[in-house]
């Protein structure tokens, strides 16, 4: 059983829809123990960090999280989920769970580009990846696959060792990071096509070591 974090924010269907279409069984829940008790966790994202830390912190379940890291249990973060997984964001100031040393900052609010113009925030479409270090879960990705991003802030891990995926939108940020049991992304896989499914099915089957 594949638990998808509801902490209240939204697109939870579309990624159990996403799960269900690769073969596996979704269930969307805020249950701690359930969440504790899963074989797969994914924690997926639309909102913003202090509101997602707040809820969760309200319900135990970032508790849940943080047992669940601890025993091994493999975890998958999309776009918010990729943040709150850092130790604080810019975004409400808000302090994570701290899975990941590091924190989260946001795009500058206007980013000159060498032809003249702005580049707009939120970073919002199609963008590829650089990987730069190999991950089970980015087996398969090639160099001209790309992904969809909606997002104003970005991860910023302390250790180079965790980020695993960057792309550049005016400026170069970590969009795969990982630890152990724990992969993330800044894209949302559940609306970047067959790649997406590439990735969450790599997931669905990922044993840690």
């Amino acid at each position: 059983m594949i638990a998808i974090v509801d902490y209240g924010g939204g697109n939870l269907t579309s990624v159990a829809r996403a799960v269900s279409h690769l073969g596996f069984t979704p269930l969307i829940t805020g249950d701690g123990d359930r969440i504790k008790s899963a074989d797969r966790i994914i924690f997926p994202g639309v909102g913003a960090a202090g509101s997602a830390m707040a809820a969760m912190e309200r319900d135990g379940i970032d508790l849940a999280m943080n047992d669940a890291f601890a025993a091994g249990i493999p975890m998958l973060g999309i776009c918010v989920g990729c943040q709150v997984i850092m130790e604080r964001s810019e975004e409400d100031n808000a302090a994570c769970l701290g899975l990941i040393s590091g924190g989260v900052k946001s795009f500058p609010r206007e980013m000159p580009v060498p032809l003249g113009g702005h580049l707009k925030v939120p970073h919002m479409g199609w963008n590829g990846l650089t990987v730069v270090q190999d991950h089970p879960l980015l087996h398969g990705v090639k160099t001209d696959d790309e992904f969809y991003f909606v997002h104003s802030y970005f991860p910023v891990p302390h250790d180079d060792k965790t980020v695993f995926a960057i792309t550049d939108y005016g400026v170069t940020f970590t969009s795969a990071l990982g630890r152990d049991n724990l992969f993330a992304t800044q894209f949302h896989l559940e609306k970047s096509g067959e790649p997406g499914l590439l990735i969450l099915k790599n997931f669905c089957g990922w044993k840690p070591c």
